[in-house]
């Protein structure tokens, strides 16, 4: 199946109840690995690497491979440049060839984010791509650099938001936060219900590594489709290098990263409940 764009997967899980993962990728063989997890639970996939990870991952290096690799899958892959945050690295995504894009404005005022998020939106549908943006405030950040305090969604700004900017994808801060979590999560999903019933368009919910699957199925009957992983796959990766080192040769190295985060990638994909979903009388895309 080729490339797809994100809102097209996103739409069909929101007419089927269920959440769609989004990995956060650094190297060839975390593409390969998600890939070859999507397809063999014959399930969508959003391959994601935010800006502050650039400086690990160049853009013009990896960007093209995940495109690459989106093209060539045999489910629907959307490929989404994560919280980006300036005009230029979302231009250079978008050349590229990525069918999605998320400006990160969550910092600024709400007046200051609604103008910037939809001067994005304008640049990204001039490519025909999908829009995500934020409302209130993640905990920590992207690359782990900066401890964020959590700045919980108001409904009321999350309806306006949503009103006056049009964006297809819209990522809400009620308790979750970036990287590993310092205590149990404390989810307000009645912010959630809220934000939910008003605003029709689907949710984002980023911090998805550490969360239970209690919790994710909760968020996802309350709208929640797209989930942003990241720390758990780089984690898991880490984990099974370590454990296996060390190795005789390189390519046995290679192939224990493509295991690693493939296995990663299933697991939350099985909590996604999106194992199964491609089927060509349903997901013809």
């Amino acid at each position: 199946m080729p490339l797809v764009k994100m809102k097209e997967i996103l739409t069909h899980a929101e007419e089927n109840g269920y959440g769609v993962g989004a990995f956060s990728v650094a190297n060839f063989e975390m593409v390969m690995g998600a890939v070859k997890a999507a397809e063999e639970l014959r399930s969508p996939l959003i391959l994601q690497i935010a800006e502050v990870r650039l400086k690990h991952s160049p853009l013009h290096i990896i960007g093209p491979a995940m495109v690459a690799a989106a093209k060539n899958a045999s489910v629907p892959v959307a490929v989404h440049f994560d919280h980006g945050l300036t005009e230029e690295r979302i231009r250079e995504a978008l050349k590229i060839g990525f069918s999605s894009i998320m400006y990160d404005g969550s910092h600024h005022p709400l007046d200051k984010n609604i103008s910037e998020t939809k001067k994005m939106a304008a640049i990204a549908r001039e490519y025909g791509a999908t829009v995500e943006a934020e409302i209130g405030q993640v905990g920590g950040s992207e690359d782990g650099s900066v401890d964020l305090e959590v700045l919980i969604t108001s409904t009321e700004q999350a309806v306006k938001f949503a009103a006056e900017t049009k964006v297809d994808a819209l990522a809400l801060a009620i308790g979750n936060a970036h990287g590993v979590y310092k205590g149990e999560p404390n989810l307000r999903i009645d912010r959630l219900e809220e934000i939910n019933s008003l605003v029709d368009i689907p949710l984002v919910l980023h911090g998805g590594s550490g969360i239970s699957e209690a919790d994710f199925r909760t968020c996802i009957s309350n709208g929640i489709r797209k989930i942003n992983v990241a720390t758990a796959t780089f984690n898991r990766v880490v984990d099974a290098v370590n454990t296996q080192a060390p190795f005789k040769d390189y390519f046995s190295y290679h192939e224990s990263v493509i295991a690693a985060a493939a296995e990663n990638v299933k697991k939350h994909m099985e909590m996604f409940e999106s194992v199964g979903r491609v089927k060509e009388e349903i997901l013809n895309v």
